[in-house]
């Protein structure tokens, strides 16, 4: 347990879902705010912020990346990404808050860090409808702006949703057929990838297993099942990379997905704590000399 680092999370999703609740380009103010505290923070551990801005639905709109530049393989990278905004009428705590406070409290626990590989970390906005999918999706921006420079991203974690935990019998749904393969309660991490991305799932599963003894689930996907596809690592797969989705299953587990009841009590610090830190620990071991 790592009583600290709970605290450190429960602030982020403090300031991000209480703070400044709701926020997206209905609500730019919010928005720029939220953008303005991964900024700071971020800054504030010693990391030079890079911003890729653009104009969305006519607000400016950020996504923000920090990276620790590997010594003998900078060209090879590893990407974890959250999306900070969050669905129209609805504060965000787990959706996706603590997305982006295990993002924040990752680039602190490995500060300092001498990686081999490169090891990238971006703050991601516009994920929510109406931008999901078709529209201008930060992610879709990024990973095109990335895919057009060549960048050799060996693997991309999406983070998303990793706050609710519970160890209540039923307490774990899944689409159909699924459930006589996997457990009932929902006090595991997902890791999920489609079928182009299996490789990176498994190598991410092995690290995440060798650093941390909290329990998880893998699925290997098509993309077309309900909820495999829905968060930043479609913008990835779109664009030739192989990516992984971490997440709490959101739906399928979290009764407050996209509810204005989405608020930060509802969710289980000290499993967020051993996830974080089991993710810090996996990324740390990605990108270190093989």
């Amino acid at each position: 347990m790592n009583p600290l680092l709970e605290q450190r999370l429960q602030s982020h999703v403090n300031k991000l879902a209480l703070d400044i609740g709701e926020r997206n380009v209905y609500r730019p103010t919010a928005l720029h705010v939220a953008a303005d505290y991964i900024r700071t923070t971020w800054q504030q551990l010693g990391y030079e912020v890079h911003t890729q801005g653009y104009y969305a639905k006519g607000v400016w709109s950020e996504n923000l990346e920090i990276e620790i530049t590997g010594s003998t393989s900078p060209g090879e990278i590893i990407l974890a990404g959250a999306h900070y905004d969050s669905v129209t009428g609805s504060p965000g705590a787990d959706d996706n808050a603590s997305g982006i406070a295990a993002l924040l409290e990752i680039a602190r626990l490995l500060s300092g860090s001498q990686p081999a590989r490169t090891l990238r970390l971006v703050a991601f906005v516009n994920e929510e409808p109406p931008f999901f999918y078709f529209g201008a999706m930060g992610s879709k921006i990024y990973a095109q702006a990335a895919r057009a420079r060549n960048d050799d991203i060996r693997m991309m974690l999406s983070l998303e949703m990793l706050g609710y935990y519970s160890d209540q019998p039923g307490s774990q749904a899944y689409p159909p057929c699924l459930h006589w393969f996997y457990p009932d309660h929902g006090n595991f991490i997902g890791f999920v990838s489609n079928l182009k991305s299996r490789q990176a799932l498994k190598k991410f599963a092995r690290a995440f297993a060798a650093r941390s003894d909290f329990p998880f689930e893998t699925l290997t996907s098509p993309a077309f099942v309900p909820g495999v596809a829905w968060s930043d690592q479609i913008s990835f797969w779109h664009a030739g990379y192989q990516a992984i989705m971490v997440t709490d299953t959101a739906f399928y587990r979290n009764p407050h997905y996209h509810r204005a009841s989405d608020t930060p009590e509802k969710l289980s610090y000290t499993p967020m704590a051993r996830v974080v830190d089991g993710l810090a620990n996996a990324l740390a071991t990605l990108v270190k000399a093989q």
